[in-house]
C-alpha cells in the first residue's frame, strides 16, 4: 500500500471524487481522500492522500488557496458559475475602474453567502442535491478572509484575477458578490487552484502520468511521504524494547527514548528500525508523551 500524499493536475470534466476512484484502480488500493473539493469545470492543483496519509487530510485541507479566476461581468447564474441556467443579465455599464476597485473591496476578513450548488450539508442533504430537486435554502454566511488579489487584466465583460484566500472561500460567491457590489451581477467563467498549501502548479501531476508511472513501478516517486509534513518537530527514537508500547499507542516517559527529549510540544516518534511511526505530544500533567496521531508502518508497496 502506497502512504503519503500526491500532487494531482486535476484537469476539467472531473469532480474531485472522480480523482480519487481513477486512482484507486490505479493504484490499487482503497484508502484514497482529497483534501478539499474542486469544482468539475475547475482545475489546477488537488493534494491527495493515500494509505496511512489520509490522515493528514484535514490538516492539509486548513491551508491557504489560490486560484487565477475569469469572471464575466452582467450575468448571474443559479449555480454562480458559467456552466449554470441563466437567471439575469444585465449591461455592464461600470468602468475598468470601478471594477478594479470592486474587487479589491473584498480583500480581507468578509461574512460570505456559500451557493446553492455546492457540497455543504444542511438536513444531512448535500446542498447540490437540494438545489437539483429545485429547493432553495437559507444557507447562514461564513467568514472567509481574502488574503490579496492581482488583477490581470480587466477586458469587458471580463476580468481576470488571483486570489489567495482561506479555507472554505468559494471564488464562484466571490464573483457573484463582486458583481452585485457593481450592480451588474457577475459569473465565475473560469477557475485555475494555482496553490494549496505546499503544492504548486510545477509538481502536479496528471493522472495519465502517474498511470504511466504506476506501469513502470515507479508511482513512489510522485509521493511525499508522511513525515515530510511534521518536518517542523523535533525527532525521537525510541530505545530496543519499546517498540510494543510504541506500536499500541501508549504513553511514552522520556526515558524510553534514545536521546534526552524536550519535555514540551509535539514530536515525531521513530522506532528502534529508524521508521517514523507516529506524533505525540508531551502531557505536563501526566509526565509523559501521549499519542497525537498514529502512523503505524509508512513504508511504500
Amino acid at each position: 500500500m502506497y502512504n503519503g500524499v500526491i500532487n494531482i493536475y486535476k484537469e476539467r470534466g472531473y469532480t474531485s471524487a472522480d480523482v480519487v476512484a481513477k486512482l484507486r484502480g490505479i493504484l490499487h488500493q482503497k484508502k484514497i481522500g482529497h483534501t478539499g473539493t474542486l469544482d468539475p469545470e475547475a482545475e489546477g492543483v488537488l493534494p491527495v492522500c493515500l494509505g496511512n496519509a489520509t490522515k493528514l487530510v484535514e490538516r492539509l485541507t486548513d491551508k491557504r488557496k489560490e486560484y487565477v479566476c475569469t469572471m464575466r461581468l452582467g450575468v448571474e447564474t443559479d449555480t454562480e458559475d458559467m456552466t449554470g441556467q441563466v437567471l439575469r443579465e444585465s449591461p455592464v455599464d461600470v468602468s475598468e475602474e470601478e471594477v478594479r476597485a470592486a474587487i479589491e473591496s473584498f480583500v480581507g476578513e468578509y461574512l460570505q453567502v456559500p451557493p446553492m450548488y455546492s457540497a455543504l450539508k444542511q438536513g444531512g442533504k448535500r446542498l447540490y442535491e437540494l438545489a437539483r430537486e429545485g429547493v432553495s435554502v437559507e444557507r447562514p454566511p461564513r467568514r472567509v478572509e481574502i488574503f490579496s488579489v492581482d488583477i490581470s487584466s480587466v477586458t469587458l465583460p471580463l476580468a481576470v484575477f488571483s486570489v489567495s484566500c482561506s479555507r472554505g472561500t468559494y471564488i464562484r460567491s466571490l464573483c457573484r458578490d463582486i458583481g452585485e457590489k457593481l450592480g451588474c451581477g457577475a459569473a465565475m467563467e473560469k477557475l485555475l487552484r494555482s496553490k494549496s498549501g505546499e503544492f504548486t502548479l510545477d509538481t502536479a501531476r496528471r493522472l495519465s502520468e502517474v498511470e504511466e508511472l504506476a506501469g513502470k513501478g515507479e508511482a513512489d516517486s510522485a509521493i511525499i511521504g508522511i513525515e515530510h509534513f511534521y518536518e517542523e518537530l523535533p525527532a525521537y527514537t525510541v530505545r530496543a524494547g519499546y517498540g510494543k508500547l510504541l506500536d499500541n499507542g501508549n504513553p511514552l516517559g522520556t526515558f524510553a527514548f534514545e536521546e534526552e527529549p524536550e519535555t514540551s510540544g509535539e514530536c515525531r516518534i521513530y522506532d528502534e528500525n529508524g521508521a517514523f511511526r507516529a506524533v505525540y505530544a508531551w502531557d505536563a500533567g501526566k509526565g509523559h508523551f501521549m499519542p497525537v496521531t498514529m502512523y503505524g508502518s509508512t513504508e511504500q508497496t
